[in-house]
């Protein structure tokens, strides 16, 4: 199974430090609803990873959530692609569970959920909490220049980065790229 785990906010929609609220906040990022498809068109299977303490503090209520998520799948599917899951961590920073990236709880509930290994499997995010939780269970870390991955566009990543980060532009080169890597590779059997 071809699979993608991508973080949410500041990777596919606009970010904001008030958080996103609703589905009138809720803005794609320029080009990523189309690479998102271009993925899915590729044959790959793309779910998403994200923190939502917006939840855990009050700020928004999940029939909100279920609105902003509506909105991103319509806004997808007129685009000819999908989300096939949506994993959410809904606490706050200080409730103390598992799911809540840098762990790796979602991660692991997405591996249980598709029943595959989670080693080499690329995981795209705008920060450094996504590509931890990614890579405690062995996801190849890919960071976006987008949100709050901007702040790195002509500089060096820090040594808190897992060492074989890949950076790109955003999810758009992203997907340009691991579609001409496949592309690339040898087919089993050739």
């Amino acid at each position: 199974m071809k699979l993608v785990i991508l973080d949410r906010d500041g990777t596919i929609n606009a970010d904001s430090d008030q958080f996103i609220k609703s589905p009138e906040e809720w803005t794609p990022l320029p080009g990523a609803l189309e690479a998102i498809a271009r993925l899915n068109h590729a044959g790959w299977h793309t779910v998403i990873a994200s923190n939502q303490s917006g939840l855990g503090r009050g700020l928004f209520d999940v029939a909100s959530l279920n609105a902003m998520h509506a909105k991103m799948h319509k806004m997808l599917a007129a685009q000819g692609g999908r989300i096939d899951a949506v994993f959410y961590c809904p606490h706050s920073p200080d409730e103390g569970c598992q799911c809540r990236k840098p762990l790796p709880g979602l991660f692991e509930q997405i591996g249980e959920r598709f029943g595959v290994e989670l080693k080499g499997t690329p995981v795209v995010g705008d920060g450094l909490r996504d590509l931890q939780a990614g890579a405690a269970v062995g996801c190849e870390p890919h960071l976006v220049l987008t949100g709050k991955g901007a702040e790195f566009r002509g500089r060096p990543l820090p040594d808190t980065y897992p060492a074989d980060t890949r950076v790109h532009e955003d999810l758009a080169a992203f997907a340009e790229w691991l579609i001409a890597r496949h592309a690339a590779a040898p087919k089993a059997g050739s």
